[in-house]
């Protein structure tokens, strides 16, 4: 019984621990843009924290009648709820302290919470394994109850939970569960009577406190966690879409940030372009005749729109690694019939992947590519990336691709293909001749209709000023004197993974 109740307690800290650091991993990665350093700084917090916690436990551990003993339950019952605590505390901190200064002191609490967590290890296995011989196998099966919930932590938070529920639900749930562990431990813990119920009063006000303070706590949680934007206290984005893939805002204006980086405008409007959505228009200088496309990443569903209704594409294949911008294509009207466009097909898969499953080749591959530095820019900016690209392409056929500004890989697209010009921040390469032929751009933006209607009137002299205007925006280098003015930038590999590990490279 005593053994039974220690593997049980340590599976559920276990899923309790590994459920928050989740959700502390989805702030923090919020906060920084996707930065790839959160992940490794939130585990280190994590470790250290555990690493403390499991040595000051030591004070508790030397009595050595302690195994078995139904009132060292109640140590471990305090540490249980301190941890639940400082646990949930860390999200409403983050956001609180972002708002006011831009930074994200969290990992000390995250260590706090953890160095509570740390604890309750030791602190079970003194009191769950008795010192004999069969010690080392009851250690290791209290190891194997912690990793199992741990991993159910993993899989029903990371997977199941944040698929249908907030951020700020699933903390409060965490909490409820955290507080009814702790009134269990002090029942079970010889607690009795009037004292018996003082406890569970008091663990059970905290727990309610915190649950019944959630909506207040996670007041615009995420627009506190956008230093970014400068918003009035009371502004609140226009939507908001959490799912196990990430978290996607749109600001009242259509400013799309995905994981917390800009993603770009809801606009296809070139008269008024906000989002320099010119640039996805151009494919038509680029190629005579695109008739089948391969979008890599839909976000906004402005590039897809605007693509779709080129005069001469026949289709567009779009790969999406997040579901959840199609429930914000669906509800604004510049993109919302992308989704039933006979010509459009939309895949639920990540890029690389879904290149590597697939031979089909196409006319354009076009990927607005997320920042560079951002985690896992590597996957669409490396040498091995291009190559697979390239398989893909049809005789004469181009990639263009958004660079964000890396030089490294601008060059590296250009070392990879024959030849190459760069269209502001984008590139575009190829096996064969490649030019930008403004002529023909021209030319295909007077045929050049949306939902049925013109993207420029240009009998109007204003949209014909305008179209010269974009024209004019659309600032060309070729493949040689890139290649010259690059000669010492290194290429990104896999292996090297540049954007992410070494941004001074790319200014």
């Amino acid at each position: 019984m005593t053994l039974g109740l220690a593997l049980a307690v340590v599976g559920v800290t276990g899923f309790i621990s590994l459920s928050y650091e989740i959700l502390w991993f989805r702030a923090l990665s919020f906060v920084t843009g996707g930065s790839p350093a959160v992940f490794g700084l939130l585990l280190g917090a994590y470790l250290a924290g555990l690493a403390v916690g499991s040595f000051g436990s030591g004070i508790f551990c030397r009595n050595r009648a302690a195994h078995g003993n139904r009132k060292y339950l109640r140590h471990i019952a305090a540490f249980v709820l301190l941890a639940n605590i400082f646990g949930f505390l860390v999200l409403p901190l983050l956001a609180w302290v972002t708002t006011r200064s831009g930074s994200h002191p969290a990992f000390g609490l995250i260590a706090l919470s953890s160095a509570m967590l740390g604890a309750v290890f030791p602190l079970v296995s003194h009191f769950g394994i008795a010192p004999d011989r069969l010690a080392g196998t009851h250690l290791s099966y209290l190891y194997a109850a912690n990793i199992v919930g741990s991993v159910l932590g993993s899989f029903l938070t990371g997977f199941v939970l944040l698929e249908v529920m907030p951020i700020r639900i699933i903390s409060a749930l965490l909490m409820i569960v955290g507080g009814v562990t702790v009134v269990v431990l002090l029942a079970l813990g010889g607690v009795r009577g009037a004292a018996l119920a003082g406890s569970s009063v008091l663990a059970a006000a905290l727990t309610g406190c915190a649950v019944a303070a959630t909506p207040w706590l996670f007041e615009r949680f995420y627009e506190k966690l956008l230093p970014s934007q400068q918003f009035t206290p009371d502004a609140r984005f226009a939507d908001v879409v959490e799912n196990r893939s990430g978290v996607i805002t749109v600001t009242q204006n259509g400013t799309v940030y995905g994981g917390g980086a800009y993603d770009g405008r809801i606009s296809i409007d070139l008269v008024e372009d906000r989002s320099r959505i010119v640039r996805a228009y151009a494919i038509s200088a680029l190629h005579p005749a695109p008739r089948h496309v391969l979008l890599i990443g839909l976000a906004t569903g402005s590039w897809a729109q605007v693509i779709a209704n080129h005069p001469q594409v026949e289709s567009l294949t779009v790969v999406e690694i997040n579901p959840g911008y199609l429930r914000l294509v669906e509800k604004y009207p510049q993109v919302a019939s992308l989704l039933s466009n006979p010509k459009v097909r939309i895949v639920i898969d990540d890029g690389r992947r879904w290149l590597t499953r697939h031979d089909r080749r196409f006319d354009m591959i076009v990927s607005n590519t997320p920042f560079h530095w951002r985690a896992h820019s590597t996957n669409l900016l490396s040498v091995e990336y291009c190559r697979l690209v390239r398989a893909h392409l049809r005789p004469g056929g181009v990639y263009y691709f958004n660079t964000t500004g890396s030089t490294a890989a601008l060059k590296t697209a250009m070392v990879e293909f024959s030849y190459g010009v760069r269209v502001r921040s984008l590139a575009a390469v190829s096996l064969s001749p490649i030019t930008f032929d403004r002529r023909r751009l021209e030319a295909v933006m007077a045929n050049y209709r949306i939902d049925g209607r013109p993207v420029l009137d240009l009998a109007l002299p204003a949209d014909r000023e305008r179209l010269q205007q974009a024209m004019n925006s659309l600032e060309t280098e070729g493949r040689d004197s890139i290649l010259r003015r690059l000669a010492t930038t290194p290429l990104v590999t896999d292996d090297n993974m540049l954007p992410e590990w070494h941004p001074a490279v790319f200014e």
